[in-house]
């Protein structure tokens, strides 16, 4: 959740300074991009260049350097973040937040960002149980800003209390948690199966097709990014996924259609990418089939079409995706598909097109939805086809 984001970490004077260096690492190591912005009182308490070490970027003391002139723009830095994080805030800069008292870097940029506002107060508990303070509290809330409220423990004055700064792990958890809930898919389970089904014929060959499962993969990544509970059913790839999420490996058609019939019930998203085998040989040989000088025949069946079976117990509300992977009357196939199979959305490749296809880096497609409205897109990597389609979900 936090790979990419842009933060903006101010350290005000307290003691928990110190933690803000185990913060710093803990971000960074989440991939987040990090400033710090660290306050006159601050800077007594934690030095610029450990905080600088750990954020790999400049850190920010005052606006502007006395000696060049070079000025920190707090304009440009605000509009920078995706989100400020002030950790330890101290009752003074508490109660400059709720009163809107500019008089340093820090509150210049909280002033003048857009960005959802962390605020994660640290003192002693006759400071935090102070009515002034709790006022500060409550109109740094009533400002759409979120508190990071203290813990209880051992405090520097030897007290033991609430206004323990929260740990640097609880934050970094909290502010995963906050951006997850803002998601648009926050709280919707999503199933999406990727590459192909490998059908056994003896104990060293199968039937397979050409899939690398890099579309699934990329849909599963991006159904993830935007919140969803994403399981990952993948046939055999060497393929990798960027994002946390429940990944299920399996190799035959069958076992993709056990996995699948189990998850769908509770499943919201359902997007069907694979490659599955339509036919499986009749009878596998236990033993490796030597080569012959006649002609070696095998007879197939038809595996189960895992699509139409999910579509048939399709209840309302869940949303069921296809894929349909064409050579000739593309269009026509894919909206019978759509139709006999009680899609809710068929995406149309063909193999005609150049950049589409398997084992590609970029993928070429046509979207219908249940009215066969047509949407077609230029050829673009599959990443980007992704987000793409997960529009299209978005928009159901």
């Amino acid at each position: 959740m936090l790979n990419n984001k842009n933060i903006i970490l101010g350290v005000c004077g307290s003691i928990a300074a110190y933690k803000s260096a185990f913060l710093v690492r803990l971000l960074v190591k989440a991939g987040a991009n990090v400033k710090v912005i660290l306050t006159p009182d601050g800077a007594n308490f934690i030095t610029p260049l450990t905080l600088a070490t750990l954020s790999k970027n400049p850190v920010y003391t005052q606006y502007f350097e006395e000696e060049t002139g070079v000025w920190s723009n707090h304009v440009e830095l605000g509009l920078w973040a995706d989100l400020i994080l002030i950790a330890p805030t101290s009752a003074n800069t508490l109660a400059k937040l709720a009163t809107g008292i500019c008089d340093n870097l820090l509150t210049a940029v909280y002033l003048s960002a857009k960005c959802p506002v962390y605020v994660a107060p640290a003192m002693d508990l006759d400071m935090w149980k102070h009515e002034t303070t709790q006022q500060n509290i409550a109109r740094v809330t009533s400002y759409a800003n979120t508190i990071i409220y203290p813990t209880s423990g051992e405090l520097a004055s030897g007290l033991y209390g609430e206004g323990r700064m929260a740990e640097p792990e609880e934050i970094v958890s909290f502010l995963t948690n906050a951006i997850k809930q803002s998601l648009p898919l926050f709280g919707k389970k999503a199933m999406v199966t990727a590459g192909p089904s490998y059908e056994a014929i003896d104990p060293v060959r199968f039937i397979g097709n050409h899939s690398s499962g890099k579309m699934g993969f990329a849909l599963a990544d991006e159904l993830a990014r935007l919140g969803a509970e994403v399981t990952l059913i993948a046939g055999p790839t060497a393929q990798k996924t960027e994002q946390s999420l429940k990944r299920v490996d399996v190799v035959s058609a069958e076992e993709m259609l056990n996995a699948c019939s189990s998850l769908f019930p509770e499943t919201d998203i359902t997007v069907m990418c694979a490659a599955v085998a339509d036919y499986r040989p009749k009878t596998v040989s236990t033993q490796k089939i030597k080569k012959q000088e006649n002609e070696l025949v095998l007879e197939l069946e038809k595996t189960t079409d895992i699509l139409a079976s999910l579509g048939k117990v399709k209840k309302p509300g869940q949303i069921l995706v296809g894929f349909a992977l064409e050579t000739n009357d593309e269009e026509n196939y894919a909206k019978g598909k759509l139709e006999k199979k009680n899609l809710d959305l068929v995406v149309l490749n063909s193999l005609n097109d150049k950049g589409a296809g398997f084992k590609s880096d970029t993928n070429k497609i046509t979207i219908f939805n249940k009215a066969l409205q047509r949407t077609t897109f230029e050829t673009k990597s599959k990443v980007a086809v992704a987000k793409d389609i997960c529009e299209a979900i978005l928009k159901l």
